[in-house]
């Protein structure tokens, strides 16, 4: 039997209302963690460690969710890089620490805001491991009704949140906490100590003996102290250009005319601050990599797009295309590659060069074409290991947005028809 529905009351825009009001908090049904962080270098070691090991994957189906990260100066401190085994021995222990900083629950400022002085139980990703014993893969959220700071405990550690990063509103909430939460059972102090490596970086180059140029201006710099400086924690990986690189530079790109300390800068592009054997470069989820540059200079500056192109890894700066040669060195914490050309910052050698006071822009030859993917992945994009840049700004899939459109206009068309 049919059923028919009356609509003559219902005026069209009552409806559209309603149909909007429905359709206003559609879940993100795919969520990219290290596309989203890519933009805050403050946090580029946290981001990275969940891009090495599958916690990032795990939170790909995810819709609602809030994440707890540690920013560099306090992770750099914390037992979990300084005292981590070797990733073939601790890579669970690793990821459910990780798993521990990320609350199944989306909360805004105004929610925490509302969590009562007693606390609130919140179920961690942890949790749905099956690794958390009883309810220990819970942290309890309190407020302090006097300075309003919002305190995060395990039974262990607490943190207390510094301020929001980033909000998608109704579905992810990123903020960052002054201390690593460590799981109930969990001691990093009693897992095997990595020992410092203490390499000497110009000496393993000069002992490879086709990167004698790059030796002498580390030397000659100052950032080979600053580089082996950093040795420890997240690590370094190095791309280094051989001897033919420094030569074959055309002498349009004016590299030898820059001062020192942009000099200093460009070395600095070369270094990514955390350890990457080859492996992982091939396949690398997120390819927008800051450097030690964008460190110094702020996010979104001075990074590398890292992609496999025709079997090996490519590294392009948007003005010149190099890739990986050979294997230098690599023991963890430090991987050091050869690349066959010098890279070269956009942000020197573009048409709209920094610090350029003359107003003359300096115009690079032509790049090599570019074999980087051609399908750029989004925010809410499942991860893809060959995946150009994220386009900024936008946090929805354009895919998405049309497929929204198409339905409001059907509903509309069948609701017209209806009424007529």
């Amino acid at each position: 039997m049919a059923v028919t529905i009356s609509l003559s009351h219902f005026t069209l825009p009552t409806f559209l209302y309603f149909l909007l009001l429905s359709t206003s908090h559609l879940p993100i049904f795919a969520i990219n963690i290290t596309n989203l962080l890519s933009s805050y270098p403050e946090i580029s070691d946290f981001a990275n460690l969940l891009a090495n090991t599958s916690v990032a994957a795990d939170l790909t189906q995810r819709s609602y969710l809030t994440l707890l990260v540690v920013p560099n100066t306090f992770l750099r401190s914390s037992d979990l890089l300084n005292n981590r085994s070797p990733p073939s021995s601790s890579s669970s222990n690793l990821g459910d620490v990780l798993r521990y900083h990320i609350l199944l629950e989306y909360f805004s400022w105004s929610d925490l805001r509302l969590i009562p002085p007693t606390g609130k139980l919140v179920t961690t990703l942890f949790q749905t491991t099956g690794r958390a014993p009883n309810n220990f893969g819970s942290v309890n959220i309190t407020r302090n009704v006097n300075s309003n700071s919002i305190t995060i405990h395990s039974p262990t550690s607490n943190a207390t949140i510094l301020g929001l990063l980033k909000t998608l509103p109704n579905n992810i909430s990123v903020f960052k906490v002054d201390s690593l939460l460590v799981p109930n059972g969990f001691d990093l102090m009693a897992s095997e100590t990595r020992p410092p490596l203490g390499l000497n970086i110009t000496k393993t180059l000069i002992d490879a003996h086709n990167f004698n140029v790059a030796a002498s201006m580390l030397t000659a710099s100052g950032v080979e102290e600053e580089f082996e400086r950093d040795e420890g924690g997240a690590g370094l990986t190095l791309f280094v250009p051989t001897d033919e690189a420094f030569s074959d530079m055309s002498s349009s790109m004016k590299f030898q005319s820059l001062p020192a300390e942009k000099k200093a800068v460009v070395l600095r592009f070369h270094v990514l601050h955390s350890y990457y054997p080859l492996g992982s470069l091939e396949s690398i989820v997120n390819p927008v990599q800051p450097t030690l540059a964008t460190e110094q200079n702020g996010a979104g500056s001075f990074t590398l797009n890292i992609s496999r192109v025709n079997g090996s890894v490519g590294i392009n700066t948007g003005i010149v295309q190099a890739s990986v040669t050979q294997t230098v060195f690599d023991q963890n914490p430090v991987a050091i590659f050869g690349v066959s050309k010098v890279l070269l910052p956009q942000e020197f050698f573009g048409k709209n060069p920094i610090g350029s006071g003359s107003g003359e822009s300096v115009v690079a030859s032509p790049p090599e074409i570019s074999l980087s993917p051609v399908n750029s992945p989004e925010i809410f994009s499942p991860p893809s290991h060959l995946s150009s840049p994220p386009i900024l700004g936008k946090e929805v899939s354009s895919a998405a947005n049309r497929k929204k459109g198409i339905f409001l206009w059907c509903i509309g068309f069948f609701y017209l028809l209806a009424i007529n």
